[in-house]
């Protein structure tokens, strides 16, 4: 068995492009909003890819293994890089410095910039290895590793240098073990089943009353697979050639799952993520940095982070260092950075037809020339206020009472919530395509009033009303 632990610049450059992404899955979740160490929802963290001591698995729902499966084709000579990636939870206490020179356990320190709190911090770690394909064969390749329990402390000082207190912070000793292992598959190509297996094999057992805190600090927690092919490709778990879907199919992957990483057209890199996502994920470019909470919108964060009070900043910065560097994000934020969040068109194709004809008026000519298509306002076919639909033979138009009845196309699930509710129209739509849609109001919506004046509807189609029922 030959495996080595450096990477060669050309396969670290291309683990480059993936950890990227790869950093999004690696602190999803880390500290949420309102990146306080008091919030209820930063008490109950590490949500995603979690593998627990064995012992633990006994006792609460979690897992002490990943296992990742896909197809590979490797040109003779290959080599596999692989670099998995794993957060070590580390508890830290605040001490306050005494008179005589010692310290006493404190649950804060208040300085003029932040206010500091315990807090679980995340230490990144990460297994490295390269090994020739040609060796994965048969038992293929066993790496187990190991990180030592240690404790470290860090001086507080205030503003003037005086020390005023020191953090504490405490780690308990990880063990885990890697396997790599392929086998050729059936058939005239030269493809290859390749198997991950990343497990926590640490022997500690929860004494009488132990919590998922203790379990969590002897965790690999949000664990995720970076792997790199330096001469062949991998294929595809969503989306493999016809001959391959078979193969495909048997793939066995637990509590992760792999794609294609990097550019749209690669196919020598892999990020098997606990997070499921789709092939060549990306950060969008309007993304102004790492905010943690990525189950909530850009613009949504910036906001809310920006309206924060001063007392409220200076507890997340004592937090921890990446909820400070959020709030100092939101505050050096430019206008035209946020202005830049606030909607992005994707995946727009060429259109070769010839364009639609310009609105005209009864001379023929545009009705207005600076105007872009499609302009509702330079369109006099459609007056929003005053357009009416037939449903069951009567009109319908702003001022209607309707009783909605989603459900036909469930396109919106909490649609569902609003069956049998009166509602009255708003206005009448029409789009491009042809297609009408009702904008209502929900008549015991206590925010009815708010939602007409800043013109926030809500929308539905013609046949997911009834005017019979009223």
């Amino acid at each position: 068995m030959t495996t080595t632990t450096t990477f060669t610049s050309g396969a670290e450059a291309r683990l480059a492009v993936a950890r990227h992404v790869a950093d999004a899955v690696l602190f999803e979740g880390y500290v949420l909003y309102p990146y306080r160490a008091s919030a209820a929802k930063n008490r109950l963290r590490w949500q995603f890819g979690v593998l627990v001591p064995p012992a633990w698995t006994a006792t609460a729902a979690e897992h002490d293994v990943q296992r990742t499966e896909l197809l590979m084709e490797p040109r003779r000579g290959a080599t596999l890089s692989v670099e998995v990636r794993f957060l070590h939870a580390q508890r830290r206490t605040v001490q306050r410095v005494l008179p005589d020179g010692g310290f006493r356990t404190v649950g804060e320190l208040r300085l003029a910039d932040r206010v500091i709190v315990p807090w679980d911090e995340g230490r990144e770690e990460r297994i490295r290895l390269t090994v020739p394909v040609e060796e994965l064969a048969g038992a293929g390749t066993v790496v187990r590793f190991g990180r030592p329990a240690g404790e470290e402390t860090e001086p507080v000082t205030d503003d003037g240098g005086a020390l005023v207190g020191r953090l504490v912070r405490r780690r308990e000793a990880l063990e885990g073990v890697v396997r790599l292992s392929a086998s050729p598959l059936d058939g005239p190509y030269a493809t290859q089943r390749l198997s991950v297996v990343v497990e926590n094999t640490g022997e500690w057992l929860p004494g009488e009353g132990a919590g998922r805190d203790e379990a969590l600090s002897r965790s690999l927690v949000a664990t995720h697979t970076l792997l790199h092919l330096d001469a062949g490709r991998f294929l595809s778990l969503t989306d493999p050639p016809e001959w391959a879907k078979g193969p495909t199919a048997a793939c066995r992957n637990l509590h992760t799952w792999p794609v294609l990483a990097g550019e749209p057209d690669s196919r020598d890199l892999v990020l098997s993520s606990p997070i499921i996502l789709e092939d060549h994920p990306a950060i969008a470019p309007e993304s102004p940095g790492a905010l943690y909470d990525a189950t909530e919108i850009d613009e949504i964060l910036a906001l809310r982070t920006a309206a924060l009070t001063d007392e409220e900043k200076r507890e997340a910065r004592g937090t921890d260092d990446r909820a400070a560097a959020v709030i100092d994000l939101t505050e050096s934020m430019p206008a035209e950075v946020l202005e830049r969040l606030h909607g992005a068109v994707r995946g727009l194709r060429e259109v070769t037809a010839p364009a639609p004809p310009v609105p005209g008026d009864a001379r023929g000519g545009p009705l207005r020339p600076d105007a872009p298509w499609w302009d509702p306002g330079a369109d006099a076919s459609v007056d929003p206020a005053h357009d009416h639909v037939l449903v069951d033979g009567r009109e319908v138009r702003a001022g209607s009472r309707v009783v909605l009845r989603p459900g036909l196309r469930h396109t919106d699930a909490q649609d569902l919530f609003l069956a049998g509710r009166r509602a009255r129209v708003e206005a009448v739509l029409h789009d491009v395509d042809g297609g009408v849609h009702l904008a209502v109001t929900v008549d015991d919506d206590p925010g009815a009033d708010i939602r007409r004046e800043q013109g926030r509807y809500l929308y539905f189609q013609p046949d997911e009303i009834d005017v019979e029922a009223l």
